[in-house]
């Protein structure tokens, strides 16, 4: 599986990085990134829960 996020329509709510800290992170910038594009076997169902908690729907795992 791989991970994406539109940093551009990013809220910085914190969500995804807390849900899936082996996939997502909060940059320098306060904005949320993907620092591992490769999910990890271990991580896919947290990555998938990241994706559908998303509250504005920028995160694409497939």
């Amino acid at each position: 599986m791989k991970a994406t996020l539109d940093r551009s329509g990013c809220i910085s709510c914190g969500l995804c990085p807390e849900t899936c800290p082996e996939v997502f992170r909060m940059g320098d910038d306060g904005v949320a990134e993907v620092y591992r594009e490769d999910v990890p076997p271990e991580a896919e169902d947290k990555a998938i829960q990241a994706q559908e908690g998303c509250p504005v729907s920028v995160i694409t795992v497939e």
